[in-house]
């Protein structure tokens, strides 16, 4: 039987939040959809995948794998549509085709068989897991027992004969929940083989860290991620500067959007440096009025978390402050402590250092301030789970 694959990764990812496309997201160092890509195309059973995404993210994919790449459609049914267009004008249609979330990184050869064999004798197939949970229903009399038997979770990839999925999709142009339910309203068979808890779902960004244990991320991952930031900010008349979310007083302030504070946009940088997640101006561009006057706290916190989400924790961080005045050195532990008590980490792992430039350059000449920093990313342990 000739088989293709489509891999969507056309979503809106609106549960993730605001940290880009999920699927552009890292797992284990690469980004999510590829792991789903590399399974797909190694399997000797698949002659060809085609990767949908939303046509405004095309740019992130293309070139990065040697996959075919569609624009995606405004529901999910008109995604998959996209894709086997795409598939029939490569080289005519298969006689089925293997239809997976980018989102579910986990796929193993193993998944992928299970569905083809038993598309030998049923026109639609998917990977599935029993629910072994107590269920619940929550109602205005209260909570009440729902009977789990015969309930399972769903897995991708869902794999359907070639005809099968064409024209149930050409009868329903529906938002479906996924592409069973197309074929599940035109009354067709579908066989449920075993699916695998590594082949999970990243719907929230703390899903990253867990489904990346699932597949094994302990062992694939980097122990340790280092990173460097560097930042400048002018002076402007004012009364003092803010350095680490201390404020200092001095004959001028710095200028920027937020409050300038150039410290800790340089430590900033470096944490989004060593998870390979560009700098603070592709999470906090300044044209974005949101970020106005913003103390630097929210943008330090935001690059600490996403550490945390991805599995990873601040070991030290080492900042240098380079000017010739304010004089740093009174405030140095003050700078430390509030670097520690944001980051939630104890002082003895914040380094905050001052030089000058022996008169040099535009800090030597008292125009504004430097920063440098230096940061150093540890894997956490994984969480401990009960008996």
């Amino acid at each position: 039987m000739i088989v293709d694959a489509i891999i969507v990764a056309a979503g809106r990812g609106q549960r993730f939040g605001s940290d880009g496309p999920k699927q552009l997201q890292a797992i284990a160092g690469q980004p999510m959809w590829t792991w789903s890509v590399q399974q797909l195309k190694a399997h000797p059973d698949i002659r060809r995948c085609v990767l949908v995404v939303r046509p405004e993210n095309v740019d992130h994919f293309v070139g990065a794998a040697d996959v075919n790449i569609v624009s995606g459609g405004a529901t999910r049914a008109r995604s998959v549509k996209a894709g086997l267009s795409r598939l029939a004008e490569l080289g005519g249609a298969p006689e089925a085709v293997l239809i997976h979330d980018a989102a579910r990184p986990g796929l193993t050869p193993e998944i992928i068989s299970r569905v083809l064999v038993a598309l030998g004798s049923a026109p639609a197939a998917a990977p599935a897991l029993a629910v072994v949970d107590a269920l619940k229903r929550q109602s205005a009399l209260g909570l009440e027992g729902v009977d789990r038997s015969g309930l399972y979770r769903v897995q991708t990839p869902q794999g359907f004969h070639w005809q099968t999925i064409t024209t149930a999709l050409d009868r329903s142009d529906a938002d479906l929940v996924d592409d069973l339910a197309a074929v599940e309203q035109a009354g067709a068979a579908v066989r449920l083989v075993e699916g695998d808890e590594r082949n999970d779902k990243v719907t929230f960004p703390t899903d990253l860290a867990r489904v990346e244990r699932l597949m094994g991320g302990e062992a694939m991952a980097a122990p340790v991620r280092m990173g460097s930031g560097y930042d400048v900010h002018a002076f402007e008349p004012g009364d003092g500067v803010m350095l680490c979310g201390t404020l200092i007083p001095h004959t001028a302030r710095l200028k920027g959007h937020s409050d300038a504070d150039v410290a800790w946009h340089a430590l900033t940088d470096a944490i989004f440096g060593a998870l390979a997640l560009g700098d603070i101006g592709d999470h906090f561009p300044p044209s974005d009025p949101r970020w106005k006057g913003a103390p630097s706290e929210v943008f330090l916190s935001a690059a600490s978390r996403m550490a945390a989400e991805r599995g990873y924790g601040i070991s030290n961080c080492d900042l240098t402050v380079i000017c010739e005045a304010p004089k740093v050195k009174p405030h140095r532990e003050a700078m430390r402590l509030r670097t520690a008590g944001l980051l939630g980490i104890s002082p003895d792992r914040v380094s905050v250092k001052a030089t000058t430039t022996e008169g040099l350059g535009f800090t030597g000449r008292g125009e504004g301030i430097a920063a440098e920093a230096v940061v150093v990313l540890s894997r956490l342990p994984a969480p401990v789970r009960g008996g």
